[in-house]
């Protein structure tokens, strides 16, 4: 679903992350979000999932006083843009609310946020929510004034009588999970929470209720896929780091240099992994060393494909693993580059070619020590004929 048509005429929307949680039911000193899966804070995932989201305009994330410091460190370790860091409160809705007020507040700072039309509110502990379920939410909020995902029942809910024996049990074909993302017209969730009774402020659980019970606003319930669920407990961020892992395996990135064989077997290569695996995303950009596309790619994609001509290898396969060093991203996870290059030379022998091959392998070998695996595929280009001399690895 592209955005442009539902979000035109100058609509905003924002994001506001509630992370000021303690993790009680995770057990454990540290709080759930701030948690490390795959060596990475879990709450980064979820702010990076937004944030790669280029009609989202900022992304407030609410966190305890004390934790402040560390999201702050968390932002620029991992390099996280268009961030404000707002103190929580003592429950779930008053940090909602106070995320809502900075967009207000802060015209009197030096950095003052636009005010959205429509807010998006997320959980911090809900890593794996996509694009296409968030633009589903806005434009269902801007349309009805208030949305929000939910999910089939998995169990029956039934209720007890004040001695715990069953009083009586729901239909749960009528009934929904309430998940996030949500979204609401700014103005409806703010004159919401101002309107807020204590009693709600502190009990209270669900922004949509909120919405409904003082602006008389009923949400849109959209139904949304199943990768929705929240990190709770210890067992979770074991699935997470599952779930984290089968997502890097489906992505990759081809890049070629601008020769027009090369460019032309990236594009090959691209249809051929768009159209017969299915669950590999594949990006085409051009190499070079301050290349946006590359940079935007990065920490989201660990499988590389690069294809060049093979009198210039050598320092293409150097500036890649340089890029992919200076990103970091090799510290998280192993960085797979599988290497093709071009014979374009009708007198080369394959012995030449795997003379100059051994210097790569040696190559291959050293940066292994740094978590990026190196694998090479050497293609002989001769009167319009591929044909593949020799492969060598790490």
């Amino acid at each position: 679903m592209e955005p442009g048509p539902l979000l035109s005429g100058g609509a905003s929307v924002a994001a506001v992350l509630p992370a000021g949680g303690s993790g009680e039911r995770l057990g454990g000193a540290t709080p759930k979000q701030f948690c490390a899966v795959l060596g990475r804070p879990l709450i980064s995932y979820t702010v990076r999932a937004l944030e790669r989201i280029n009609w989202i305009s900022d992304i407030v994330v609410v966190v305890s006083l004390e934790n402040i410091e560390t999201m702050k460190s968390i932002i620029e370790k991992y390099c996280h843009k268009r961030i404000t860091i707002v103190e929580g409160g003592l429950t779930r809705h008053r940090s909602i609310f106070n995320g809502l007020k900075i967009f207000l507040e802060s015209k009197l700072s030096s950095c003052p946020l636009q005010k959205p039309e429509v807010v998006i509110i997320h959980d911090a502990v809900r890593p794996f929510v996509e694009e296409d379920i968030l633009l589903k939410v806005v434009l269902a909020a801007k349309e009805h004034g208030a949305a929000g995902a939910v999910r089939p029942l998995v169990s029956t809910v039934v209720a007890s009588s004040a001695d715990g024996s069953l009083d009586h049990s729901l239909e749960r074909a009528r009934y929904r999970a309430s998940e996030m993302p949500q979204a609401f017209i700014f103005d409806i969730i703010y004159e919401a929470y101002c309107q807020c009774s204590d009693y709600d402020l502190d009990y209270g659980t669900e922004c949509l209720h909120l919405a409904l019970k003082y602006c008389k606003t009923n949400a849109k319930l959209i139904e949304g896929p199943p990768d929705l669920w929240k990190v709770t407990y210890k067992r979770d961020l074991y699935a997470a780091e599952s779930v984290i892992k089968d997502k890097l395996s489906q992505q990759v990135c081809v890049t070629t240099d601008m020769k027009e064989d090369s460019v032309q077997l990236g594009f090959l290569l691209h249809e051929t992994l768009k159209n017969q695996v299915n669950q590999v995303k594949s990006i085409s950009v051009f190499l070079c060393k301050n290349d946006h596309s590359l940079q935007s790619i990065l920490g989201q994609c660990y499988n590389f494909i690069c294809i060049n001509d093979k009198r210039s290898h050598f320092q293409e396969i150097q500036e890649l693993v340089d890029i992919l060093e200076h990103a970091s991203i090799s510290v998280l996870h192993p960085v797979v580059l599988i290497s093709v290059h071009f014979n374009v030379s009708e007198n080369m022998s394959f012995s030449s070619g795997m003379e100059e091959l051994a210097g790569i392998k040696e190559f291959a070998r050293e940066v292994k020590k740094k978590n990026i695996l190196v694998y090479g595929l050497l293609i002989r280009y001769e009167k319009k004929f591929w044909c593949m001399e020799a492969i060598w690895s790490r």
